[in-house]
């Protein structure tokens, strides 16, 4: 469904999330959060992780009430309990990929650690299909601020008014927004939904199967 108006203009670069957008992440996300709070000796349970989830995990962290110098601690033991899990694609995600590769440049910019989410592309056989991947640590501040997206349309040499950014966080909205990027939000599998309508993008996609479709009306 549309939810903001915009002067249209063909759109040259499609970039996205990585996590609950393109891979069903969030059960192994969710569980490896739980084990580490119970290593690091914090009494929360999914119902707190839901309410205070953020895609900068350093949100998470200072709700939680987790003190600066342990937060290298939580990281390893996040990675340590991830790493027991194997997620999967989105439905349709490969399909949605390949077909938008044929009249758009694709691009990558997630909040999650490099090794990891190259690891999971290279599963995945979609290493090749970006022609850009931005991930944390690449730029000094994390979503929201729009410096990760800038980034990653400086590599495509794209122009910010002829690209779309697709996710499902409301801290994707408005770093697109801050970019000057349009906005597509999409419902995935984490607990984000309320603030992501919320944040009104262009466009909110109940599954990443309307995306054609919704590109095809932002450029007409």
């Amino acid at each position: 469904m549309p939810m903001s108006t915009r002067q249209k203009q063909p759109i040259e670069g499609v970039l996205f999330d990585w996590d609950g957008t393109l891979i069903n992440s969030y059960h192994a996300d969710s569980s490896a959060y739980l084990a580490m709070f119970k290593e690091m000796g914090i009494a929360w349970g999914i119902e707190e992780l839901e309410k205070h989830y953020s895609p900068n995990w350093y949100h998470v962290y200072r709700a939680a009430g987790l003190q600066r110098s342990r937060w290298n601690d939580a990281d390893r033991a996040w990675r340590a309990h991830y790493a027991k899990h194997r997620p999967k694609l989105i439905a349709g995600a490969r399909r949605i990929l390949a077909r938008l590769a044929n009249a758009h440049h694709l691009g990558l910019v997630t909040s999650g650690d490099r090794d990891r989410v190259t690891k999971q592309l290279h599963e995945f056989r979609l290493t090749s299909i970006f022609a850009a991947r931005v991930c944390s640590g690449d730029t000094l501040r994390k979503k929201p601020h729009p410096e990760p997206l800038r980034l990653a349309l400086r590599k495509m040499q794209l122009d910010p008014l002829a690209c779309v950014y697709v996710g499902d966080a409301p801290q994707d909205i408005e770093m697109a927004r801050r970019a000057g990027v349009r906005a597509i939000g999409v419902l995935g599998p984490f607990p984000t939904e309320k603030r992501l309508r919320a944040a009104r993008p262009d466009f909110l996609l109940e599954s990443l199967e309307e995306l054609p479709d919704a590109l095809k009306r932002l450029a007409l």
